[in-house]
């Protein structure tokens, strides 16, 4: 019986310190990034490095250049969503191209995202002018023609 009681002993000793050491781990390469978070989904962090993921928009941010009347274009996505994974490398680079600066919003960091835009699925462009949405794509669409009009029509209708 002691043996069985200083093996289990062993083992849950050894379950706790993978926990903290895993903790730690996570917490130390969490450290300095642009989310501004203590602890960000590992999804995340895999994206910090990738040049696609790089002009980040934070909620406060975002609320700020609404308020301001500002026109943006926001990209909201999930590390974790497959059809973002596919639409990423498509509208990312078309954007640039097309010379629309495409905020990217991390809806998996930032859930208040999902009920302050009213998103229904990922992924999602809206684009804003003067603090209000005049334009929304959802979805992923094989036929990339989708995005490119898209961009072009959002270039192509005047602010008020």
């Amino acid at each position: 019986m002691k043996k069985i009681i200083v093996i289990v002993s062993i083992i849950v000793a050894i379950f706790v310190a993978l926990a903290v050491i895993t903790n730690y781990q996570q917490k130390k390469s969490s450290e300095g990034n642009p989310y501004g978070k203590d602890k960000i989904k590992p999804s995340t962090q895999q994206q910090l490095n990738d040049p696609l993921y790089q002009n980040l928009i934070l909620p406060d941010q975002l609320e700020e250049k609404l308020e301001n009347g500002e026109t943006t274009t926001v990209y909201f996505y999930s590390p974790e969503c497959v059809y973002c994974q596919q639409t990423s490398p498509v509208i990312v680079p078309m954007a640039e191209e097309m010379d629309i600066n495409l905020e990217l919003y991390n809806i998996l960091e930032f859930e208040q995202g999902w009920a302050d835009y009213n998103i229904h699925s990922t992924p999602t462009i809206i684009h804003f002018e003067n603090g209000k949405e005049i334009k929304r794509l959802e979805k992923y669409y094989q036929d990339h023609s989708v995005y490119s009009n898209w961009f072009e029509d959002i270039k192509e209708t005047p602010s008020e």
